[in-house]
């Protein structure tokens, strides 16, 4: 399902057949990603807390047991760690997600 390649500079993380892709970076608030979904259906887990933030776009998600929220360009969302969650994408997506 992923792969990642490392190298001194950047991080390159692959998922879904190359649909999702991140670069890994440090920001002022700690690490992070910075990537792309093209449109599809995704579930993600996850193993700290993420705050993700859609930079142009819209998706969908579901966190485990909820609801679905639609989420737009400016717009941010909390998944907790050890958890998962659902997202449907209609157009591609750009986003940036910082971990704690």
């Amino acid at each position: 399902m992923s792969s990642s390649t490392t190298t001194d500079k950047v991080q390159h993380n692959v998922y879904f057949d190359g649909k999702v892709q991140s670069l890994g970076i440090e920001t002022d608030k700690g690490p992070a990603t910075v990537g792309v979904m093209k449109q599809g259906t995704y579930v993600f887990n996850t193993s700290s807390l993420e705050t993700m933030v859609i930079i142009t776009g819209e998706m969908s998600t579901k966190v485990s047991g909820g609801d679905w929220i639609i989420h737009k360009a400016g717009d941010s969302f909390e998944v907790a760690a050890h958890t998962s969650f659902d997202v449907i994408c209609d157009a591609d997506v750009a986003y940036i997600c910082y971990y704690k």
